[in-house]
């Protein structure tokens, strides 16, 4: 059952919901924000463009920040929210076919790279490429990875191991979080030896460090489609879609290491 805006909404000001979060934490917008659902990947550079707007635009975005797989799933379910971004197409192309996007506001904003991590102690030294040893160096710790079923970043990552002939011999070391950031913790924390992350959440973590970069041509191309929802009724949805777009948000999507494709 799709549960209605209004109702969505009822659910917020009582307190009651925890699945609209960021990072757990119950998200309450005030009544003039846009609320934003975003990829857990793009909390650094993101909250930096919001910022930003604000001060330009002297406007605000209340961001949630998890999964792409699980952000789409509760927009279908009704939430309340202005606009999507996903860290693949496929979560977007979800909502696209039970139109619950604006099509004509769609754009692939973001491109990423895929990395394995470290903690940033490690002494693990390994070269990415066919039937690489990865299996050996994770010896009896685990391979930390998003959820390969549903999140984009588990995805990307089952498709590089599966290319370069590695996944059957590290399938049973798995050890699957709900996101990218969840994956990332258990690497900086030192819980796993390895992790597969994208790029930028590397850099945004000084207790880990990047063994090495998967080929682009063993996985789906990493991109970030953004779209203002169908249900939104605020004009300024479509304002921070442009903003995001803009000169002035290229820099900080950059400097956190997304490559910019929106024109």
């Amino acid at each position: 059952m799709r549960i209605t805006r209004r109702g969505w909404l009822g659910v917020l000001l009582a307190g009651a919901l925890g699945a609209v979060t960021t990072f757990g934490a119950p998200v309450a917008a005030k009544a003039q924000d846009v609320t934003v659902f975003a990829a857990a990947s793009l909390k650094d550079a993101l909250d930096a463009v919001n910022a930003q707007w604000q001060a330009d635009a002297k406007h605000k975005a209340t961001i949630s920040y998890a999964a792409s797989s699980a952000l789409a799933k509760q927009i279908e379910s009704g939430a309340p929210a202005d606009i999507f971004i996903s860290a693949d197409l496929d979560w977007m192309n979800h909502l696209a076919d039970r139109k619950l996007i604006r099509p004509e506001t769609r754009t692939t904003l973001l491109g990423n790279r895929l990395v394995l991590v470290a903690p940033k102690d490690s002494a693990v030294q390994l070269a990415i490429g066919p039937n690489f040893e990865l299996a050996e160096a994770l010896g009896d710790g685990r391979l930390a990875m998003a959820d390969v079923k549903a999140v984009p970043a588990g995805k990307y990552g089952q498709a590089a191991l599966q290319t370069l002939g590695v996944w059957s011999s590290v399938e049973g070391k798995v050890a699957q979080a709900e996101n990218v950031r969840a994956t990332l913790a258990l690497v900086s924390r030192g819980e796993a030896p390895l992790g597969i992350v994208y790029q930028t959440d590397a850099a945004a973590d000084p207790g880990v460090k990047i063994i090495g970069t998967f080929p682009a041509d063993s996985h789906p191309p990493i991109l970030y489609p953004v779209a203002v929802l169908a249900d939104s009724s605020r004009p300024e949805a479509q304002a921070f879609v442009d903003y995001l777009k803009s000169p002035a948000a290229r820099p900080l999507f950059e400097k956190q290491g997304f490559t910019v494709l929106a024109q």
